[in-house]
This record gives structure tokens, C-alpha cells and sequence, in this order.
């Protein structure tokens, strides 16, 4: 996205004002450092154990990232895009809504990243704000863009702005995923630890709300509850696991995973994709929806044609 650092890059023309000028306030690229220490933490946290030598020791010749560790660079910048501008914005009623990690090149085990984000698409839903922040990260030392995330969050209480209040198709970002309508190709079940928030948190995202039982409590919900993100890459493994590489995966956060409890990820392979479910077993809630991974090898299928 060679427009990318233009303040016009994004602008929409049937955005409000106050949207229009939030999209154009420039924002500083934010430096992400990391080694294969980071790489691991990481895919421990989404689950790999001590006998997946390639994602759990760094001497290994396949040693690796899980796709998803994509979502981890980006964190720092796309958090910490200021949303104050927004009416009676409090950020305590933040929702997650949606991601989409697009993986641009090979992941490296170590480097120096740098991300820019923008505000790519603000909707003013009635009682509430829909917000998608774009980010890019490139190697620092190459120029090469290695991710693109788009991260979708709902602020409650932030709407009645005017403006946009449907947003536009961004092809795999916001596919609908519908689950076919007959059994899946595959079924991968896993429990979680107790410990997996604790433990995934060292990652980046060290939100309370992961952590302190009492300031869950604050938030509705009877303990700690697991990342969405940590949920969106237990899946994303299973997916790897049982089809292969992806250039892209997207998700929708539906409900939520206490550590310790067991997701099971329900897997379809369509035309070049794979679109799966994912629901807790303890209490047969949904907890990743619309959700699909864009297979690579069907990448290369249409590089040949």
C-alpha cells in the first residue's frame, strides 16, 4: 500500500467531518523488536507443546512462527491509536469485534519491525462506534511488508456521530464466511490451560481483563477470560495443522473462552479456502465466527494461470 502514510489514504467521502479529520491525524510509525525467545512464548501460548520441535525450539531445522504471530507486532500500534475523539468514548466498553492477518512474506524468527497505522473505516452504528485500524508492518532494514492487520472494535455508548453506517466489502477482510451446510472436513479439539491467558499475555496484550479476577468482574464475567486473539490462533493452528499453509485468516469474535476449558475448531475446505467455527465444548457457546483462511496453495494455483 505505497499510499499508505498520505492523510487522504483512506478518506471516504461519505465520512462526517469529525471522522474525516481523525483519519487525516498523522501518526508516528511504532518500532517492534523481537527474537526467537518472542516466537516461542508466543506459540506456547497458543498451545504448542515441548513436541512440536519446530515451534518450541529454536535449534530445530524447521523452527518457525505460527502464521498467526502476526497479530503480535502490530499490537503496540494499533492500540495505541488514539479514539478519544469520539463522542462519550470510555474504554472500558471496547469490544473486540474482528481481525483479519494478511501474511505478506516469509515470517522471520527475529528482526526489526515497523508498524503504521491508520483508521481505515469508522461507522456510526446508533448506540455504538465500529472502528477498523489498518496496520502495516514492514521489516526495518529491507522495506518489505511482512503483515497487514485490520482490527474491528466496538465502542458502546460512542455513536451518534453521522457519517458512514454500512461499511464497504474488503473482499477476505470482511467475507461473511457461511458454514456449509454439511458435515466438516475436519474437527481438531483442544483443551486449554488454566495458566494459557497468564501465559499468552506475556506476548504483548497485558489487559487486566486477562488476568485479574476482580477486574473481570467489572466486565461481566465470573473469572479471567482467554484473549481473542490467543482463541483466533489456537484455531488458526488447527487449520495449519490439518490444511496446510494460509496467506490470510479472519475471524469474528462471538463469545468468549475461559482458560482451562476446550475449544473445538470446525473446519470446511471451499474453493481454495478453508472456513471454520469455533465453539467451547464445556458450554457449547460460539466463540470464533465468520471466520476462513485463504489456503496458499490456491495462491499459487492462480499465480500459474
Amino acid at each position: 500500500m505505497s499510499k499508505f502514510s498520505s492523510p487522504n489514504a483512506f478518506a471516504d467521502p461519505e465520512d462526517s467531518q469529525l471522522v474525516a479529520d481523525a483519519k487525516k491525524a498523522p501518526v508516528d510509525p511504532v518500532e517492534y523488536s523481537y527474537t526467537e525467545r518472542d516466537v516461542i512464548v508466543y506459540n506456547l501460548g497458543i498451545g504448542a507443546t515441548e513436541k512440536e520441535l519446530q515451534w518450541t525450539y529454536e535449534g530445530d531445522d524447521e523452527f518457525a512462527a505460527l502464521p498467526t504471530f502476526g497479530v503480535i507486532p502490530q499490537f503496540p500500534a494499533s492500540s495505541g491509536l488514539p479514539l478519544d475523539w469520539l463522542p462519550n468514548f470510555n474504554p472500558a466498553k471496547l469490544l473486540h469485534g474482528e481481525q483479519y492477518l494478511s501474511i505478506k512474506a516469509p515470517i522471520p524468527t527475529s528482526g526489526q519491525l515497523v508498524n503504521e497505522a491508520r483508521l481505515l473505516e469508522v461507522l456510526d452504528k446508533g448506540k455504538a462506534a465500529a472502528v477498523t485500524i489498518i496496520v502495516e508492518t514492514k521489516d526495518k532494514k529491507t522495506g518489505e511488508v511482512i503483515f497487514e492487520n485490520q482490527s474491528t472494535i466496538f465502542i458502546r455508548g460512542a455513536g451518534g456521530f453521522g457519517g458512514k453506517r454500512t461499511g464497504n466489502d474488503r473482499g477476505a477482510a470482511t467475507a461473511p464466511n457461511p458454514l456449509p451446510k454439511r458435515s466438516p472436513d475436519a474437527v481438531v479439539e483442544e483443551k486449554t490451560l488454566s495458566s494459557q491467558a497468564a501465559l499468552y499475555r506475556l506476548s504483548g496484550d497485558s489487559n487486566p481483563l486477562h488476568i485479574l479476577p476482580e477486574f473481570a468482574a467489572v466486565g461481566g464475567f465470573d473469572q479471567p477470560i482467554l484473549h481473542g486473539l490467543c482463541s483466533m490462533g489456537i484455531a488458526g493452528k488447527h487449520v495449519l495443522k490439518k490444511f496446510g499453509p494460509y496467506s490470510d485468516i479472519k475471524v469474528r469474535f462471538a463469545g468468549v473462552v475461559y482458560p482451562g476449558e476446550t475449544i473445538i475448531t470446525e473446519m470446511w475446505k471451499e474453493s481454495g479456502k478453508v472456513v471454520f467455527a469455533a465453539k467451547v465444548k464445556e458450554r457449547g457457546t460460539t466463540v470464533l465466527a465468520a471466520a476462513a483462511a485463504t489456503l496458499l496453495e490456491s495462491e499459487h494455483a492462480k499465480a500459474k494461470l
